[in-house]
């Protein structure tokens, strides 16, 4: 027997606009910081999506983007550092008709979050997973973080770490991440609309958003002028995607892949006993 999870048919309106999704909560991130253009950005993709708020699940770990939830008018879960995903998942499986979105930052997702993200990709539920990545811990006094370049020097590692850095676009894209792109935290309406196609593409979709971090990594600024914008091709072809990215700068920006693989939960084999009904087990009286 097999188990079909279908979504419910979902509410789309054409009204919605970004202060549909702002809440009453003033963000408190440092003057100038790039959390505040992938908040907008977020905000005008939801509306443009128009899935409306009581429509939307916004989930969360623990770091300065993580508080990201609170500042919309979604519903909205703030998870434990690193363990975003796992609730996501969990969520979109019990409740298929939600859009679900994750929102973290280059130390929640990659190092404590790590084996998370790379499965996360490998099971594709369709999710949409934003990490703003400023390559520094940001709420813990400037850390290096996974994605920190080897030789950055700091108070807290002088010299730099000596470790290479993490290649999320290119881990997502072995992993099995069905939807991969690059945004800018800056390019407000580019972002956004990175995002729009990220919640409409099916199975597991990752956003990679470069986020200067105002504070501990003011040099990050000079992105806004070295952004290669839409500067690697989009493509359905995995190796060809993984080539491009592999020799491409890291500050190229754009979709970059979009897959064909089924979304984790299309079909999926009922365990013995049970039924299938509605998208949901249910005891097999026969069984």
């Amino acid at each position: 027997m097999e188990l079909h999870l279908h979504e419910e048919a979902a509410c789309h309106r054409a009204d919605l606009t970004l202060k549909d999704f702002k809440s009453g909560v003033e963000p408190i991130w440092c003057p100038g910081c790039g959390d505040f253009g992938v908040l907008q950005a977020l905000q005008r993709a939801l509306a443009a999506n128009g899935r409306p708020p009581h429509e939307v699940a916004l989930v969360s770990g623990i770091g300065c983007s993580s508080r990201l939830p609170a500042y919309t008018s979604a519903y909205g879960f703030h998870g434990v550092h690193g363990r975003a995903l796992p609730v996501a998942t969990g969520l979109k499986l019990a409740r298929p008709e939600l859009e679900v979105v994750v929102v973290g930052g280059d130390g929640d997702g990659y190092s404590i979050g790590g084996n998370h993200f790379m499965h996360a990709c490998r099971r594709n539920v369709n999710l949409t997973y934003i990490v703003m990545d400023n390559r520094v811990y940001g709420m813990t006094k400037g850390q290096p973080s996974p994605t920190t370049e080897a030789d950055w020097d700091s108070d807290i590692a002088p010299g730099g770490v000596g470790v290479s850095p993490f290649s999320p676009v290119a881990i997502a894209l072995a992993a099995g991440a069905n939807f991969v792109a690059r945004g800018f935290a800056l390019d407000v309406k580019p972002l956004a609309d990175i995002l729009v196609a990220a919640m409409k593409h099916p199975g597991f979709s990752f956003v990679e958003v470069l986020s200067p971090c105002i504070t501990f990594r003011p040099e990050e600024m000079d992105w806004k002028k070295a952004i290669k914008r839409n500067a690697i091709e989009t493509t359905s072809d995995r190796k060809a995607a993984m080539a491009a990215v592999m020799g491409a700068d890291e500050l190229m920006s754009g979709i970059i892949f979009e897959g064909d693989r089924p979304a984790y939960g299309q079909t999926l084999a009922a365990p013995e006993g049970l039924a299938a009904i509605e998208g949901e087990f249910i005891v097999d009286p026969a069984a």
